[in-house]
């Protein structure tokens, strides 16, 4: 970290330590919930693990407002195969800012986009590559 970015916000590794509390909503959503004292970062999704990581992701941005320069880490490849067998592709930065990060074919074959907090709602997964 560049010493003239020091602030009181925890760096986003930090949170990867810390154990979540979890909340299930009335609509079968979990919250999970990650407490650096006096900080706080929440993320939602269908799956508690999810939920985590959607937390996780939560802190990055967070870290971002504090450290303008800071890259966030895309939690996901440019192109993967989910574990129902839909694949998802980066758009370019043009299209990002009008349809979202990842374009995927909906179950009618249309294609559609879905923004990185939209997947992580939805827990979307990369399928883990095979090591032969």
């Amino acid at each position: 970290m560049d010493i003239n970015e020091r602030s009181a916000y925890p760096h986003p590794g930090d949170f990867k330590v810390m154990r979540p509390e979890y909340l299930e909503q009335e609509d079968g959503y979990f919250v999970a919930s990650i407490t650096i004292t006096p900080f706080k970062v929440t993320g939602k999704s269908s799956t508690k693990a999810g939920a985590r990581r959607a937390a996780l992701y939560a802190a990055e941005q967070t870290y971002k407002e504090y450290h303008p320069s800071y890259r966030i880490m895309n939690p996901y490849p440019s192109e993967f195969i989910d574990q129902e067998g839909q694949t998802w592709k980066l758009l370019s930065p043009l299209q990002r800012e009008k349809l979202g990060d990842y374009s995927f074919t909906d179950a009618e074959g249309e294609e559609d986009s879905a923004d990185i907090d939209q997947m992580l709602m939805w827990d979307v997964r990369p399928v883990k590559a095979e090591v032969a």
